[in-house]
């Protein structure tokens, strides 16, 4: 009976606790609603993509082992504003092709040739005699040095006459300059177009005679090269027949330590490298996107000069014209602003900054030394201001 009664009285308790507990006065805490996320306007994707691509350009450039790439690398590391304008270097297959996508590719708006492609598109016809109408250059840019590279035996550029040569790829800036340079010169040769790297192997193990390079100095493919593995670069005569179409040029030790003598040099020629762009009328769209790009490029000249950029760079003036070719309307609406801005405006200032920095003696101021002087005045002025 004791433990029937004792069991009942632990069925009791358990029931109890097990019971859900009666609501209390207590207050409840407010229920916080999570507020809806904002509903996307479905045209925020479209606007995105719209204004990306309004305010990007293309550059065609040449292969990783030239001069070009890295120019135009560069341009789009100094020039890049977020999606305000964005440059975009692309890989292409030499000078001669950049001209024919900049015509013919969709997509491509500028590109980076070589100034005698003049020369060798009059020679071969394929674009016609007029094409030279349908291109417009932005910039002359700089220099590019033929590099000629031989075994240690070969003295003279005419022992290489019916030599096998390497002119690099077919289409590149070596293709075109290193043909027309040899015939030029009265040098028939036996051409290979092997790419660098297979040029040089084919040189140390005699399978060709030379192998020409066409960069602006220094060289990327020449730091390939040791004194040790028995090659030299060859000196080009600049003669009479080469002065229409190349710029005398000079390699040095500080240029290539490993291949020339501290004291000694090389003489050479080189080509001028182009910034060019297709000749669109001004209503076009695709004209005011090359023009906002020549605005940045052009208004940020000075950072391209200061290290770590190409030394290259110094030899850029984008004022300089280039014979039988047409300079792009907005490059010349730009050099026209620049020509009345700070320059015009405080021309009275000049001849007080001349007479400060004029020789003491009271000799007259050569034409030369105005120049020189008037380039120093236009950082002079900036302080004025």
């Amino acid at each position: 009976m004791r433990i029937a009664l004792a069991l009942g009285l632990c069925l009791l308790a358990f029931a109890a606790t097990a019971a859900p507990r009666a609501k209390t006065d207590k207050p409840q805490l407010p229920q916080i609603e999570t507020p809806a996320p904002p509903v996307k306007s479905p045209n925020l994707r479209e606007n995105y993509r719209s204004r990306l691509n309004e305010n990007v350009v293309t550059i065609m450039a040449a292969s990783p082992s030239e001069t070009d790439l890295t120019i135009a690398t560069e341009i789009a590391q100094v020039v890049d504003d977020g999606d305000n304008l964005r440059v975009l270097p692309i890989v292409g297959r030499g000078v001669a092709q950049n001209v024919k996508d900049v015509l013919f590719m969709r997509g491509v708006d500028m590109g980076i040739t070589q100034a005698n492609v003049l020369k060798h598109y009059a020679k071969t016809g394929e674009l016609g005699a007029n094409f030279i109408d349908q291109v417009v250059y932005v910039a002359k840019l700089f220099n590019e040095e033929v590099h000629i590279v031989v075994r240690s035996d070969v003295t003279d550029i005419r022992q290489l006459k019916g030599k096998v040569v390497n002119l690099g790829t077919a289409g590149s800036g070596t293709a075109i300059t290193g043909r027309l340079l040899l015939d030029d010169l009265g040098i028939q040769v036996q051409e290979s177009h092997f790419n660098d790297a297979d040029a040089i192997e084919k040189l140390k193990s005699g399978g060709i005679a030379a192998a020409v390079f066409m960069a602006g100095k220094p060289a990327p493919v020449m730091g390939w090269l040791k004194g040790s593995d028995g090659l030299k670069l060859l000196s080009i005569p600049y003669t009479k027949e080469l002065e229409d179409a190349y710029y005398p040029a000079n390699l040095t030790h500080d240029d290539y330590p490993e291949l020339i003598a501290k004291g000694e040099s090389v003489d050479s020629v080189s080509v001028c490298a182009v910034l060019i762009a297709f000749n669109w009328s001004k209503d076009n769209v695709r004209y005011r996107k090359v023009a906002k790009f020549i605005d940045a490029f052009f208004d940020k000249f000075d950072e391209f000069q200061r290290p770590p950029r190409h030394p290259k760079w110094r030899e850029v003036n984008f004022a300089a014209t280039l014979e039988g070719w047409h300079r792009s309307p907005a490059s010349q609406a730009w050099i026209d602003r620049a020509k009345q801005g700070p320059v015009t405006a405080s021309r009275s200032n000049f001849d007080t900054f001349l007479a400060q920095n004029a020789p003491s003696n009271g000799t007259p101021v050569s034409d030369e030394q105005r120049a020189e002087l008037f380039k120093a005045f236009l950082e002079w002025n900036k302080t004025q201001h």
